[in-house]
């Protein structure tokens, strides 16, 4: 006997994924969902982003982790909107939880939101949160293989930023191989290379949003 299940299993998700995008589109509000593994500075990057754009736009944040509001605090230190999504347990965000939180936003006076993702290579691709651009974050102690080792997310992202690159003359990462696994994996993704830390190559990851945001503001055809 074959059993072939019609409905999709994301179904639900994907239904709360579209309310979303609605509300988003409807204000003009950039949303980009940042993933990465645990400890890639995908917080460390969103500090220094808000404090070089807080100027030009009026930013806002959602931090998704297991426990506590420790990235929530760092945001909101700066000055930015940020709300703490804590799953409990849960490997990743998924668009009925970004629902519920968007009453605490008054998106018609967020011009980016970012929305932080658990810490995982693998769950947090598949859900559609209602975002405009999935952005992944690598960093160099994670050595080489995780492009190739972890297909799917790389494949469902359009921009890969190669963090913490001020360690490159210490450890054994190359940097030519990640884009070559890159491009093999999806060749219309694009890679930067910055280092939050220092802020170098931090200026093009900007340029990036910017550039998104302009984007986001021209009405569909």
């Amino acid at each position: 006997m074959k059993i072939v299940l019609e409905e999709d299993i994301l179904s639900n998700n994907n239904k709360a994924a579209e309310f979303n995008r609605e509300q988003f589109q409807k204000s003009r509000t950039l949303v980009i969902n940042i993933m990465s593994s645990p400890g890639a500075g995908k917080t460390t990057l969103l500090e220094k982003t808000v404090q070089a754009l807080s100027s030009e736009f009026r930013i806002g944040v959602i931090e998704g982790d297991l426990a506590t509001e420790k990235d929530a605090d760092r945001i909101r230190a700066l000055g930015a909107k940020a709300v703490q999504i804590n799953t409990n347990g849960g490997c990743h965000l998924d668009a009925r939880m970004v629902a519920k939180v968007l009453p605490e936003f008054n998106l018609d006076e967020i011009d980016i939101l970012f929305i932080e993702n658990v810490g995982n290579l693998v769950c947090p691709s598949g859900y559609d949160l209602g975002q405009a651009h999935k952005v992944v974050v690598l960093s160099i102690p994670e050595g080489n293989d995780k492009i190739p080792k972890y297909p799917v997310m790389f494949r469902r992202t359009e921009l890969v930023v190669l963090n913490k690159i001020d360690l490159l003359p210490y450890l054994d990462f190359d940097v030519q191989q990640a884009i070559e696994d890159l491009k093999g994996i999806n060749p219309e993704s694009r890679l930067i290379q910055l280092s939050a830390k220092t802020e170098e190559g931090l200026e093009e990851w900007l340029n990036w949003i910017r550039g998104a945001y302009q984007k986001c503001l021209k009405p569909a055809n």
